[in-house]
């Protein structure tokens, strides 16, 4: 798996959990910041729109951020659930964009 592809599967991912929490718990936040979070990674992820280093910091930067996110959440609710999962996703794409790049 090529780190376009790893990335793609974790934008829609992020999608689907933003849409889960905002089903499952009415949470507009978490479907807002998880829509705008994607549109900047998919943005960023078209290679004519941006140089590869621009590109790369700047998703390096947006995964960066959903860490903490994800870690304040997980800290304060101390449920795995969803907070946790998603951290340990944005972990994993972080590090296999890494390896594979």
């Amino acid at each position: 798996m090529n780190p376009a592809t790893i990335l793609w599967i974790y934008i829609v991912l992020l999608i689907v959990g933003g849409l889960i929490g905002f089903l499952k718990a009415g949470s507009k936040v978490s479907l807002i910041m998880s829509a705008v979070s994607a549109a900047i990674l998919a943005i960023a992820s078209i290679p004519s729109l941006f140089q590869p280093g621009v590109r790369q910091v700047l998703i390096d930067t947006v995964l960066a951020l959903l860490l903490v996110v994800f870690a304040i959440r997980l800290t304060k609710t101390k449920k795995f659930m969803p907070s946790g999962l998603m951290l340990v996703l944005t972990l994993a794409t972080l590090a296999l964009r890494h390896l594979w790049h």
